[in-house]
Formats: C-alpha cells, structure tokens, sequence
C-alpha cells in the first residue's frame, strides 16, 4: 500500500490588505468611495432606516466599482493552496475575489456584496445581477430588499462557525488585517493550542501583543508576501 498524506488544514484570514492590491479601497483609505460618505450615513442599521436612498446608493456603487477588479496574485496563490491542503477562507471582505481565484471554501464575516437579503428575514438571500439594486426590489417575504453587508453595530451571524473552523487549524494565516475591528480580531485567539503556528502578512504593524502562539509576521503586501509564504509553506510541508 501507498503511504497515506494527511492534508493539513489550513485556515486563512484575510481583511482588506488583500483586496487592496486590487484596487478596491478600505474604509481607512483616504482616496475612494469611503472618502466621500460618512460610516454613520451608510453602514448603520440607523441609516437604512432614516435615509434608504443614500445607503442603497452608496452600495450600487461599491457594486459597480466591485465588477471592475480582478483577483490579484495573493488570492490566486491562496486558490492555489487548495491543490496540496486542506483550506478554509475566512474573510472581512464584501467582495468576492477569494471565488473569483478559485478559492471554494470562504466563510464571509461581514456579508457579501453580489447578494441582497430581506429587510425583515435575514435567511431569504438572493443573488443580484449587474451592480444596481433598485429601491423597490422586494424579497419573496414582501419585505425591501437591502445590501447583504453586515452594519456596523448589527451581529455578526457567521462568527460562531468561523471560531470553529479557526479551532481545528493546524496553520493560521492572517493577510492584511488591522486586527483592530471586533469581533472578526479576536479569531486569532480561538487557536486550539499553543503549538498552531501563526503567520501574518502584513506591511504594517498589526495588533499582536495578545497572541502567545509561534507568529512569524511578513512585513510585505499581499500580493508580494502571500505567494512568497505559500511557495514555503507548500516545500516545509512536501518534505
């Protein structure tokens, strides 16, 4: 008989720092669509309720500004992965450029931007072709639609499972997170033991004076450090 590979599972976290090298700019940035809205004006349940108009605006164009980027190399090289590992992504990101790589296992935190969900059951989620939500567009449940985008201030339905996944993880990867925004940050912790090894690919200096697991921090962009990794990754673990 043939020697048995276990896969190791692999978790991969990833926050804007990763879509960033595709254009698509954070809220942090001071260029792009986030500098002309306030956070309050269009990312609070407060504000879908007070000025629908603006909210739904605001998204249509995040939308149309989604349609033109592409997967850069670091999403592509966290597809890749899928070849030789067991790999889940979970991630901050609204857009969906972790599929459009190839990735087939992504957990959103924070809701997805291609999709519209009922104001009135969080459960009916539907698809939305194109870029533009009109305002009246209903769900089956008679309901407005709204963005399927978790608001600042609302829960987040999908932190529970992503625990759970990060739990069972023999390798997390964390990719251009601040890990400054609660509760997607504090996955980091759910870690089964101190043994996982940890590594974070980002150019800045992300919070980390929590973490007690081995970190190893790869002071590049994504788009340089994620490949780089993997390609490491991909030989300690072929040996």
């Amino acid at each position: 008989m043939g020697k048995v590979i276990t896969m190791k599972k692999i978790v991969v976290f990833t926050g804007a720092g990763v879509s960033a090298d595709s254009g698509i700019a954070t809220f942090r940035d001071s260029d792009g669509l986030w500098a002309n809205y306030r956070i309050e004006e269009v990312c609070t349940p407060e504000a879908l309720r007070n000025n629908r108009a603006k909210v739904v605006e605001f998204y249509n164009l995040r939308r149309r500004e989604s349609l033109t980027k592409k997967p850069n190399v670091g999403h592509y090289a966290i597809a890749s992965m899928e070849e030789w590992a067991d790999v889940v992504v979970i991630t901050q990101n609204v857009d969906n450029l972790h599929e459009q790589a190839g990735s087939t296992r992504v957990v959103h935190l924070h809701g997805e931007l291609m999709k519209l969900r009922s104001e009135r059951n969080p459960n009916l989620i539907y698809p939305i072709e194109g870029w533009e939500q009109s305002m009246d567009a209903t769900a089956e449940d008679g309901a407005l639609l709204r963005p399927h985008i978790v608001f600042f201030g609302e829960s987040v339905p999908m932190f529970e499972s992503a625990c759970s996944i990060v739990a069972e993880a023999d390798i997390l990867i964390v990719v251009g997170t601040s890990l400054a925004v609660y509760p997607a940050a504090s996955l980091v912790y759910y870690v089964r033991d101190r043994q996982v090894p940890i590594y974070l690919v980002d150019p800045g200096n992300p919070d980390t004076a929590m973490i007690r697991n081995p970190l190893t921090h790869v002071k590049e962009r994504g788009a340089i450090g994620v490949p780089q990794l993997v390609e490491q990754l991909k030989n300690e673990l072929a040996k």
